[in-house]
């Protein structure tokens, strides 16, 4: 009955929310799939997410801490960019958890261009400069039962360009759940992120020259309200095979933004006695993101994992990440 009616919700929520406006979010950077885990399953990690370092995608996954952990994580990603993950995680009762989780994208130089109006062409200035975001969240967990847990995110995006003196401020929520259904080892995962209200440009770079505007000279050019990019995620994961030593475990996910079309991610992980994994993915239906894989050992209370997924005429890129349990 619950997961019945947990798989209604969502599905009126999307269609509700969902308008196919493709490319009208703003802090789309900060819905870059991260987490070395969860890059080598293609970012199925709404069911499947185990850690801090799957709270961007259910805030419900810190609920399997066990005490404390860090988690941090650096990835040369496309087209030249590069993006940081570092965050926390602590028990903080039998049933109550807390995590932050910091994201950072940085673009590296780019070569400053203007339009010449006379011939629409673009001209190198020989400038250059930089596209920077960054996403804080702070997120609580609750285990409800021993087969359901609650999480909520509070987060504050930005994101700035040097050229110019521009950047955008804007503040989000995030809601999951993640539900052992007790069906076969199936568990269900539901997450609705980026509640906020609409964010826009705001700096000196948007000044007006006071003879542009007949000698005033607090003018400034308005830019328009973007929306959040809000986002329904629902996924299972099922225990396919699990003899103590030998565990293999399959996830997938339904993604639909506000401002893109449904697509969708799969993941398999095979792992040897909680020590050494190996993992597999797929995006369905993406434009470019295609298949992925990784690694990663538990050594002590150390973990390593590397990740790799390919972006069709992107290319591809790694990720590394380092976590630590105490």
């Amino acid at each position: 009955m619950i997961l019945r009616k947990s798989l209604y919700m969502f599905l009126l929520l999307t269609f509700a929310f969902s308008n196919g406006k493709v490319g009208t979010a703003v802090f789309r950077w900060a819905e870059i799939e991260t987490g070395t885990r969860a890059i080598g399953l293609a970012g199925s990690q709404v069911a499947s997410g185990n850690d801090i370092s799957a709270l961007p995608y259910n805030p419900a996954s810190i609920c399997f801490i066990n005490k404390n952990e860090l988690f941090s994580s650096a990835s040369n990603y496309l087209a030249g960019t590069k993006h940081y993950t570092m965050a926390y995680g602590s028990k903080l009762s039998p049933s109550d958890y807390f995590g932050f989780h910091l994201f950072v994208f940085d673009s590296g130089d780019i070569p400053e261009a203007i339009a010449n109006q006379a011939t629409g062409e673009n001209s190198l200035t020989g400038k250059m400069f930089k596209f920077q975001g960054l996403a804080a969240r702070l997120s609580y967990g609750k285990q409800m039962t021993d087969r359901l847990n609650l999480g909520a995110t509070f987060k504050i995006l930005n994101e700035s360009v040097t050229s110019g003196d521009l950047s955008m401020t804007g503040i989000g929520f995030d809601i999951g759940s993640n539900f052992d259904t007790g069906i076969y080892g199936l568990v269900l995962g539901m997450c609705i992120s980026n509640f906020g209200p609409e964010s826009r440009y705001r700096g000196d770079g948007l000044d007006i020259a006071a003879e542009e505007e007949g000698g005033s000279q607090d003018t400034q050019k308005k830019t328009d309200y973007h929306p959040m990019p809000l986002t329904f995620r629902v996924g299972f994961q099922q225990n396919a095979y699990d003899n103590g030593d030998h565990k293999v475990s399959l996830s997938i996910d339904a993604i639909n933004p506000l401002d893109y079309s449904l697509y969708g991610t799969m993941g398999a992980e095979y792992s040897f006695m909680n020590m050494a994994f190996i993992r597999f993915g797929s995006h369905i239906g993406h434009d470019s993101a295609g298949i992925s894989a990784g690694a990663g050992i538990n050594y002590q209370n150390f973990t390593i994992d590397v990740a790799w997924a390919d972006y069709d005429i992107l290319e591809s890129h790694l990720q590394f990440g380092l976590g630590y349990k105490f």
